[in-house]
């Protein structure tokens, strides 16, 4: 059994600290820098920061705040240095891992069409004995649902979906995410949900880097070839938006593992994000035009008729270019006694799409996220998601007080 990690196999969880609130409990993570770095026509690079960091004016050209160059080198960051790729340097000594630590700062263009193309799953195999967990609370395996394409446009079709890109130690990464709704921006949200693998390595790893997300990705449908000579705006047609502030479980950086299954009852992750190039003023919901309330009641599957996963699989026999999604009802699957119960549902879809949304009629009868694809068998054929209770709304909470009233 394969994790679905960020275009491969799923991420994981771990136990809650003893003594802690659900918003301790779940990992608070310090914003990520806006800073945008501008190619000159020399070749060489300005660095600016955005809109929110309030650049001054020197000369004609646009400088980081003082304030802000000293935030980075708190972290052992060059601004100069980082954007002329020092970002690749995974070194443990310098990969930042506590919550606090998170730094993102905006590479302006780093993402083109090619590197969002490129971006592959890593392979995160686990065999499935061990995820076998307690029989009492361990459904039979579904039968394998076939994953549907979902017809283009998939801002007609699925607004809320997209892609998170992000490096890390094994290169450029995918994921697969939602666009959730802002309880204290409502109408107006920039928040991402995604799976807590898509953004922190777990126990042995720190936070990834250059994490983004692309709403509606190759919403015209296009195929790989087609894409090879497709424009950005093509591929990213409501344009790339960088994590500003992550946070996920302190569960998933205590326990998480690439195999295995460890912590993924509470593999999930919020992100909230901002236009690479400053956009109209809109939020991230007004762009794409929708976003879906959030359900922490984590009903029984006895209560769920059908759940519907989303995503964009990369791993084959998929290519992580095109959006499908799977309906089942849902089973249980227990990793661990001493963790929750996951949700299982049949599905053909592989790696990528990790951190992709579960969706269900929530408490009101209308569409909910309900979960998010965290792990699968090797050979495909079912995924499982956390059921989010206490400790993923700590997550969601905190990241929505964060920006409350901005």
């Amino acid at each position: 059994m394969r994790s679905i990690r960020p275009s491969s196999t799923a991420r994981r969880g771990g136990r809650a600290r003893r003594g802690t609130s659900p918003v301790l409990a779940s990992v608070a993570l310090a914003s990520a820098l806006a800073l945008t770095a501008t190619a000159c026509g020399s070749g060489g690079t300005d660095v600016s920061a955005d809109a929110s960091a309030s650049a001054a004016a020197e000369d004609g050209k646009l400088t980081i705040p003082d304030d802000i160059r000293d935030r980075l080198k708190e972290h052992g960051i060059d601004i100069d240095k980082w954007k002329n790729g020092a970002w690749k340097n995974w070194d443990k000594d310098d990969w930042l891992r506590e919550a606090q630590d998170f730094v993102n700062p905006i590479i302006e263009d780093l993402w083109d069409p090619d590197r969002m193309r490129d971006a592959e799953e890593p392979d995160q195999g686990v065999v499935e004995s061990d995820i076998s967990g307690d029989q009492g609370v361990t459904d039979p395996t579904p039968q394998p649902v076939r994953a549907a394409a979902v017809p283009p446009s998939y801002h007609a079709n699925a607004p809320t979906a997209g892609k998170v890109l992000f490096d890390s130690p094994e290169g450029t990464m995918v994921c697969s995410a939602t666009v959730v709704q802002d309880p204290a921006n409502p109408g107006k949200s920039n928040m991402v949900w995604t799976a807590g693998h898509c953004v922190h390595a777990g126990k042995k790893g720190g936070w990834y880097r250059n994490i983004a997300f692309v709403p509606s990705y190759n919403d015209s449908g296009k195929s790989a070839q087609e894409l090879e000579s497709a424009t950005k705006e093509e591929i990213a047609p409501h344009g790339v938006w960088w994590g500003d502030w992550v946070q996920t479980s302190d569960q998933w950086i205590e326990q998480g593992g690439a195999t295995g299954g460890d912590g993924a009852s509470y593999d999930f992750a919020v992100l909230h994000v901002t236009p690479e190039k400053g956009g109209d003023g809109k939020s991230l919901e007004e762009t794409v035009g929708s976003a879906l309330p959030v359900d922490f009641g984590a009903p029984a599957v006895s209560e769920i008729e059908k759940m519907t996963a989303i995503g964009y699989p990369a791993a084959p026999p998929y290519d992580g270019q095109s959006l499908y999604r799977c309906a089942d009802k849902p089973g249980r699957l227990s990793i661990s006694t001493s963790d929750p119960t996951m949700y299982r549902i049949g599905c053909s879809m592989t790696a990528g799409s990790s951190g992709g949304g579960w969706i269900a009629a929530g408490a009101d009868g209308k569409p909910a996220l309900v979960s998010n694809t965290s792990i699968g068998p090797v050979t495909s054929g079912w995924l499982a998601g956390p059921r989010l209770g206490d400790e993923a709304k700590g997550v969601y909470d905190a990241v929505s007080e964060k920006f409350a009233g901005r």
